[in-house]
């Protein structure tokens, strides 16, 4: 194995600079290895790399699935009359004919090893434990009884307002287990927030629960409880988990209590729902920072072969592996985090503040845990660094063998300070995919170097390229992510679309039959991706198209810059004015020697079209629930939108740090407006 080591004095790391290579006997060993070989052996082939093997994946699109399907040995009653009707986006139809069961295939390893820990669990108001396959599977057959007892079936909508904790987990595997469609929110989201999802798909059936602790601090959810089952109207049952205060009675009228659902007798006998290609699954939301959240619709299939293969070729899990991946129950990492079931791995869930009342929360979970895979955020890696904290020195990291990086672009500084300051022998990686397709276009593979800042390759199956302006593929220069050929995990349709209008408008309108995901990205020419942010948060600056992370990256290097957010805002006359706002250490002022230092390092960093026009000092930076700076929003804020079309409060993680851009604006308006 070959490591770079990053001198802890190092200004800036270049980017694709080499960081880490696998050790022969962990590319040997890789299942995406063993697939690869298996393809040939069985196709009479020679793909001699993984390259070779992604480009065939993308020439052969239903040879491949079709490899994939059998590799895993897909369960279905019926089998598949053609792999894909038609390479269109869209309207793709994949696996015709095959009926399956999701639910099925993440609790496949209970019968082999009932014993052996499923889940392991931990949160500010639990200690933690673990939940054996046995015992989760006969939660899941139990739960899925009563639902079906209460009427609930194929058909009908079965909505969540639970944190990340085993019961969702139960509760996910049961709805899904018996043919009917998942929906979750977390209870950090406000009651407004929930109805604008859940009015979409109108639950029949609602899991919630009492409360939940957040950063040291208890929030009670009954109000919200009971606003969103007003609110939604058509609600026929409530189940109610007393999560914040134990043995507590629900406080919703008709409420049935978790327990007593799960205090029956397990069946004798349980049956699977058997759903057909194009059964909805789950619907995912989109964050919603700006207008109706996206309500998309998965399938069964389609989700089940592209999960296969992510969680086995892509992020290496085996039965021997333990993830964790900090999200909440309403984001897709959670849906990829249960996925991990489909290799017998044993996921980590954990509810609570990923840096707080104990800043090194997660680290101590990742100790305990025997963590092998953590996914966390770019930004959490940037605070961890700007505190200075060296996790190799105060924790045992030994079964920590891989970090995957989610939720917006990493730096390359971030990817060395893994090395650094974690562990040398890491896989550190970073993915771009999203809630449209509940996985990743671009991501990691095990058998391939790290190189800084730079997402390893293009993802088996996924016909990813760069585009232009004018639709022609580019190398080494920033462009349109674009996908060419349909894929099992896109949507199947967003639900009350009519006529697919909203879809197509947001993935095909630029170019009729290729998706358009809306990232700046490069590909360089060894297969490398970079990803540099959404394209409609782009800066254009005297016809200069200028990616905010880079921005971010230059600025954020200053150890008195603890966060920071760009906009640039078009003007009347065909003028523009962008500011930055930055977020100082505690005590600092944004006087003129540090206006002067932050221009001077983008000045030299990038180039004098980097340098904002204004630089304005503010307590707090405002993140979607998820982790993505709100650049969007601020700009829509700042050009005159209404705040309540501009930006959602419900789906923001601190809600109060969007008021000081309305009083900048209301204070600015001449200045923004002439």
């Amino acid at each position: 194995m070959s490591v770079v080591r990053i001198a802890a004095s190092t200004p800036r790391i270049a980017e694709g600079e080499r960081l880490w290579t696998p050790p022969p006997d962990a590319v040997g060993g890789a299942a995406v290895e063993r697939f690869r070989h298996w393809v040939n052996a069985r196709h009479g082939l020679d793909l001699c790399d993984y390259d070779a093997l992604w480009r065939w994946s993308v020439d052969e699109v239903e040879t491949f699935w079709a490899a994939v399907w059998a590799y895993f040995d897909v369960h279905a009653t019926q089998p598949y009359e053609r792999v894909l009707a038609a390479r269109t986006m869209p309207g793709a139809v994949w696996f015709e004919g095959a009926r399956v069961n999701y639910a099925e295939h993440l609790l496949r390893r209970e019968s082999r090893h009932p014993d052996a820990p499923a889940l392991l669990h931990a949160s500010e108001l639990r200690d933690g434990g673990e939940l054996s396959w046995g015992e989760l599977g006969r939660q899941v057959r139990t739960l899925a009884t009563r639902l079906r007892e209460l009427g609930i079936g194929p058909g009908d909508c079965v909505g969540a307002y639970m944190p990340n904790i085993p019961e969702t987990a139960v509760a996910m595997l049961a709805t899904t287990a018996i043919g009917a469609t998942w929906a979750a929110a977390s209870p950090e989201f406000g009651s407004r927030a929930v109805i604008e999802r859940f009015a979409q798909i109108a639950p029949k059936l609602l899991f919630v629960v009492d409360g939940y602790r957040f950063d040291g601090v208890d929030f009670e959810r009954g109000e919200q409880v009971a606003e969103i089952v007003a609110g939604l109207g058509g609600v026929e049952h409530v189940i109610c988990l007393p999560y914040l205060v134990p043995q507590r009675a629900p406080q919703q009228p008709g409420a049935m209590a978790w327990a007593d659902l799960l205090a029956t007798a397990e069946p004798a006998q349980f049956e699977y729902e058997y759903v057909a290609h194009d059964h909805p699954l789950w619907v995912l939301f989109s964050s919603g920072t700006t207008g109706l959240p996206k309500a998309v619709i998965h399938s069964h299939v389609g989700i089940l072969v592209e999960h296969c293969k992510l969680t086995a070729f892509h992020v290496g899990l085996t039965p021997e592996s333990r993830p964790f991946y900090f999200s909440t129950s309403g984001w897709m990492m959670w849906n990829v985090l249960l996925a991990s079931l489909l290799q017998g791995a044993t996921p980590v869930l954990y509810d609570g503040c990923p840096i707080g009342p104990d800043p090194e929360v997660l680290w101590k979970l990742v100790e305990r845990m025997r963590v092998t895979h953590f996914g966390t955020s770019p930004s959490f890696a940037q605070i961890m660094q700007k505190a200075g904290l060296r996790p190799c020195e105060r924790y045992d990291l030994s079964a920590l063998h891989m970090i995957l990086l989610a939720g917006s672009p990493a730096m390359p500084e971030t990817f060395a300070w893994f090395y650094e300051d974690v562990k040398p022998d890491l896989w550190v990686t970073s993915q771009s995919g999203g809630t449209e397709i509940a996985s990743a276009f671009v991501g990691a593979v095990p058998s391939l170097p790290v190189y800084a800042g730079e997402i390893q390759t293009r993802l088996l199956g996924m016909d990813v390229d760069v585009w232009n302006e004018q639709g022609e593929p580019v190398v080494d220069q920033t462009g349109e992510l674009v996908v060419r050929k349909p894929f099992p995990s896109m949507p199947l349709r967003f639900w009350n679309d009519a006529g697919n209008a909203r879809y197509h408008d947001t993935y095909f309108q630029t170019w009729p039959g290729v998706w358009r995901h809306g990232d700046s990205t490069k590909i360089n020419d060894r297969g490398g991706v970079y990803v540099y942010g959404r394209s409609d948060s782009t800066l254009n600056r005297y016809g200069v198209c200028i990616g905010t992370a880079e921005i971010y990256r230059s600025v954020e290097r200053i150890d008195d810059v603890i966060d920071s957010i760009i906009v640039c805002c078009e003007l009347a006359g065909g003028r523009f004015f962008m500011p930055m706002f930055v977020k100082l250490r505690a005590g600092l002022e944004l006087d003129e020697a540090m206006r002067a230092r932050i221009r001077g390092q983008l000045r030299a960093d990038c180039s004098p079209r980097h340098v904002p026009d204004q630089l304005y000092r503010v307590d707090k930076i405002p993140y979607t629930l998820t982790g993505k700076k709100m650049e969007v929003p601020v700009r829509k804020l700042l050009s005159g939108w209404p705040l309540e079309k501009a930006a959602s409060r419900d789906a923001m993680l601190d809600p109060t740090a969007i008021d000081w851009f309305v009083r900048f604006r209301a204070d600015n308006h001449a200045m923004l407006t002439g």
